[in-house]
């Protein structure tokens, strides 16, 4: 058992830190955070992050300050080594979160690219600003024609990533991910994810959305606000950050609030059964709403493999 990794992914108010805690107990576990959200310091109501953290140990949880820019490439380098220490200690690694693009660097690895400098980049910015998206695909494909196979002409990130890359080091980004290699076997990973029915997740997140509106959570943004983060940085886009800043600007009302977090956790959501249904069609899914029936039905899978 020792050396295989628990994976457990789901959307936001699926369960999934009560499934991770309960899992670690009963197979001697340590768990690592797999959400981009919940690594900041300083946001710890908004990105619900667990406070059941006493008898198990939780790593990479609330430690990065949202003034700093915080990669999926930096999260998996803190990961594989927390997930070999607890090894190391022969305890089992539970790996917890909502962020389908950690989970997939961590399975699959991902391309060690040279660091691209601010300077390149701002450069590639620029010049995509002037020609515009349709002329500047056109210079990417004449650049690196590889593009033009993974890359659609709307999709600006994705362009200028490619763009600088190729700039950078000669060499399609697309080959760069062909010689990635991953960093733990295939085998070694038990792969759960989380699927309630869409009726009673948006039950659930009625109730998380009612809680992000009390006092508590209205203090966190508070404190967020003076702290005047850059307002490119990804911990701007936590859910409820816009939405109570709004609030506390008197541009809506209590109840448009509420309406607001409801709608956009459940947009969220979708977004997630999204990648679920894209990028984890390998994963055993669990649809159970009753929490001792799905965790009867996780331990039995756990116990078997």
């Amino acid at each position: 058992m020792q050396s295989k990794i628990i994976l457990i992914s789901g959307p936001t108010a699926s369960g999934k830190s009560k499934l991770a805690i309960d899992l670690a107990k009963q197979f001697k576990g340590e768990i690592v955070n797999a959400d981009s959200m919940q690594v900041y310091k300083e946001i710890k109501i908004l990105s619900a992050r667990p406070t059941d953290t006493k008898k198990i140990r939780h790593h990479l949880y609330g430690f990065v300050s949202v003034k700093k820019n915080f990669s999926s490439g930096q999260w998996l380098q803190l990961a594989i080594k927390k997930i070999k220490k607890i090894q190391s200690k022969k305890k089992l690694p539970i790996v917890v979160g909502g962020t389908g693009l950690y989970f997939k660097s961590l399975i699959n690895g991902m391309a060690s690219i040279p660091t691209i400098s601010k300077a390149m980049r701002d450069n590639v910015i620029t010049m995509h600003s002037k020609l515009g998206n349709d002329a500047f695909y056109e210079k990417l494909i004449n650049l690196d024609p590889k593009s033009k196979l993974h890359i659609k002409s709307t999709d600006t990130q994705r362009m200028i990533r490619a763009y600088e890359v190729y700039l950078r080091t000669k060499k399609s980004l697309y080959d760069w991910q062909m010689e990635t290699k991953p960093n733990f076997d295939q085998s070694n990973f038990i792969k759960i994810t989380l699927r309630p029915d869409r009726q009673y997740l948006h039950k659930k997140i009625i109730i998380r959305s009612k809680q992000l509106i009390s006092r508590k959570s209205i203090m966190e943004v508070k404190k967020f606000l003076k702290l005047k983060v850059n307002k490119k940085l990804p911990s701007n886009f936590i859910i409820g950050i816009k939405e109570i800043s709004e609030y506390l600007e008197k541009k809506i009302s209590k109840v448009q609030l509420l309406d607001s977090l409801i709608i956009r956790t459940r947009q969220y959501a979708k977004r997630q059964f999204t990648w679920q249904r894209g990028q984890m069609q390998d994963w055993m899914a669990f649809e159970e709403q009753k929490y001792s029936n799905l965790m009867k039905k996780v331990s039995l899978f756990v116990s078997k493999t």
